[in-house]
């Protein structure tokens, strides 16, 4: 595998989102999880970004007992600052992200992590002093770096003129191109990498559509609106021609898609999400493609900026992200 830099280490070209380990598209299990983290080790995906909230803090415990049974040296992420209830806020006080910390440490079974995000920014709270707090767990050695998620431009440089800035996490894909509006910019400027989450597009990009009758009650797709009707039927028809170039060169979907994000840029880190193995060898060959300007351009011409149908997210889950164009 390849690698690239993430806050002051070489980890693998393409990380690993576990999201999925705790339940957010359909059920899973410990076993199935843990083949899945086995397999990223001989891959050399040794970055794995997890959060308090990813099943209520499933996904953390699912991380540390694999880690307890199989030690590894690997780069972890995790995030705070967002409470589901008793309805859906965020805090970013020194002593919640505290709290969060270290019930996430304990979790894990670490006494650190080499990344610590915040989740979503409490808008009240001036970012120099949630900064400042990252500061003081860096100086502690509970975090080796500080990280931002789902943050304008402008939010970034605030934060950066108070101590450097590890990476900023946004999803970006071939569907969702909006950090090329200054974000991923803004983070080659300032020496920050750009953590891209859902470059498969919650699976759009996959080998097969998703089936979205198969969906179950609690996946995060059931009232997207790129994945309801009619946009969905409009997304598949519009997708389907850059499938089949894909399948012509010889390459799996998911794989190209990876290999589009990292061409971005080598301060651009992509982390697919996934909870099974050969999902998980489709999305690590992505690191091995190497598109060509023209291939390039003919992706552009198929799939042009702007091309999917509905937004990313519900109204209810845009609460939190910071809007900047």
């Amino acid at each position: 595998m390849k690698t690239r830099k993430l806050a002051g280490r070489d980890v693998g070209a393409v990380g690993l989102g576990c999201m999925s380990f705790g339940g957010m598209y359909g059920p899973t299990d410990e076993e199935t999880s843990h083949a899945t983290l086995a397999r990223a080790l001989e891959l050399g995906i040794d970055h794995w970004d997890v959060a308090n909230v990813y099943g209520m803090g499933l996904s953390e415990k699912i991380m540390g007992s694999f880690l307890r049974e199989n030690p590894a040296d690997v780069s972890i992420a995790t995030k705070a600052g967002i409470f589901p209830k008793p309805e859906r806020h965020f805090k970013n006080d020194r002593d919640s992200l505290r709290a969060e910390l270290e019930g996430s440490l304990e979790r894990l079974g670490r006494s650190s992590v080499e990344l610590f995000y915040i989740h979503r920014r409490e808008q009240a709270r001036p970012v120099e002093e949630v900064v400042e707090t990252l500061a003081g767990f860096i100086e502690e050695g509970l975090i080796g770096s500080y990280g931002l998620s789902e943050v304008a431009p402008g939010t970034l440089r605030r934060a950066a003129a108070v101590h450097p800035c590890a990476a900023v996490q946004s999803e970006y894909s071939l569907w969702t191109r909006q950090p090329e509006l200054g974000m991923v910019q803004a983070c080659a400027e300032l020496g920050t990498t750009f953590v891209a989450f859902s470059p498969v597009g919650r699976g759009i990009f996959a080998e097969t559509f998703p089936d979205a009758d198969d969906f179950h009650p609690g996946d995060f797709r059931t009232n997207n609106p790129r994945f309801t009707e009619p946009n969905y039927a409009l997304n598949k028809a519009a997708i389907a021609p850059f499938r089949d170039w894909c399948h012509a060169r010889g390459w799996t979907v998911p794989a190209v898609a990876i290999a589009w994000t990292l061409a971005r840029g080598q301060h651009v880190l992509p982390i697919p999400g996934t909870r099974t193995v050969p999902h998980l060898e489709q999305l690590a060959a992505g690191a091995e493609i190497e598109l060509t300007t023209a291939d390039l351009v003919e992706i552009e011409r198929i799939l042009p900026v702007g091309f999917a149908h509905g937004g990313r997210y519900t109204e209810s889950q845009t609460v939190g992200v910071e809007q900047y164009c």
